[in-house]
């Protein structure tokens, strides 16, 4: 099978495509034939040598990133009944530190796989770790009920344009930070109150929220807490910056939480029944060969993605 590998830390460049062996799924393992791999803004971080996962793998170089991804069950381990072979699946897997979703096969947990049901394969590659960040950050770290006021920051991307659609659908009154080219396509999907963040005045704009869902960080992070209401509080999802966050909202005493996402199948599930009854949608609005994955990487580090990027594998059907 062919990887593409993190071959050492810097630009897109450093991308390579390596060969590997197929390898026997043991106690409780299946082997996925993947068809596509979701790109998310962790894989380029992590390639830039920036960030946890990074410095844990760094001396363990060439190392294979990806943590979303869809495809075809082809060999199971001893001791799973859950699947069996031909199944279409998807999960988030390998998190945080193996990776592996930027390849042709992987051996995966079958615990961690939902089964494909009226949902491509592409929407499941682009689903899990996008759609578990935004679920778990707005409804187990922030504690969202229904009728409270949410502030979501980079709403267009792929997290953000999840974000608002969970968080409508839970009863949440959804403002959303972003460019006025994005303004429509969030509208919608269920965004109440658009807001430019181009705009030097976009905090007064925006007002005070219960809770503030930062997935940008940094400087516009900190500016968030200006919007938290009394009792309210922040929850930061970029790692990076988190504790300078955090640390601004103590001196002010605004609660502040980081977070890091977890695989939940059973959340999994439930994202994708909504996808299947056409209660959300996945904008994915770009796909790249598995050999271009330094032009997905460039892409997604522009900063202007609206929703996600995927790469597709060389035995990957079109029509999958």
């Amino acid at each position: 099978m062919t990887q593409l590998q993190i071959t050492a830390f810097g630009d897109p460049s450093v991308l390579s495509l390596t060969p590997s062996q197929d390898k026997v799924p043991a106690e409780g393992e299946v082997r996925v034939r993947i068809c596509y791999a979701g790109v998310n803004p962790i894989d380029a971080k992590t390639r830039a040598g920036l960030g946890w996962a990074a410095a844990q793998n760094k001396d363990k170089l060439p190392w294979t990133p990806g943590y979303d991804m869809a495809g075809v069950v082809a060999a199971l381990g001893p001791g799973v009944d859950s699947l069996k072979v031909g199944d279409k699946v998807c999960g988030m897997v390998g998190f945080p530190l193996e990776g592996g979703a930027y390849a042709e096969s992987i051996l995966a947990q079958a615990a961690l796989l939902v089964p494909l049901e009226e949902v491509s394969l592409k929407q499941g590659a682009a689903l899990p770790l996008a759609g578990l960040t935004a679920w778990q950050g707005l409804f187990e770290h922030g504690e969202l009920k229904q009728g409270q006021s949410v502030l979501i920051l980079a709403g267009a991307g792929g997290v953000g344009h999840l974000a608002v659609q969970w968080a409508r659908a839970s009863g949440a009154r959804v403002t959303v930070l972003a460019s006025p080219d994005n303004h429509g396509f969030l509208h919608g999907l269920g965004a109440e109150r658009l807001v430019d963040y181009h705009d030097p005045d976009w905090v007064a704009q925006v007002g005070r929220v219960e809770l503030v869902l930062d997935l940008v960080g940094g400087d516009s992070g900190k500016a968030a807490l200006d919007c938290v209401a009394e009792g309210g509080r922040l929850i930061t999802v970029p790692t990076i910056t988190a504790e300078a966050i955090k640390l601004a909202g103590s001196e002010r005493g605004i609660e502040v939480r980081g977070m890091l996402v977890q695989p939940n199948p059973g959340q999994l599930a439930q994202m994708l029944t909504l996808l299947r009854l056409g209660e959300a949608q996945i904008c994915i609005s770009g796909e790249f060969d598995l050999a271009d994955g330094a032009l997905a990487h460039a892409a997604i580090e522009g900063g202007h993605t609206r929703g996600k990027l995927l790469l597709r594998m060389p035995g990957a059907s079109l029509d999958e």
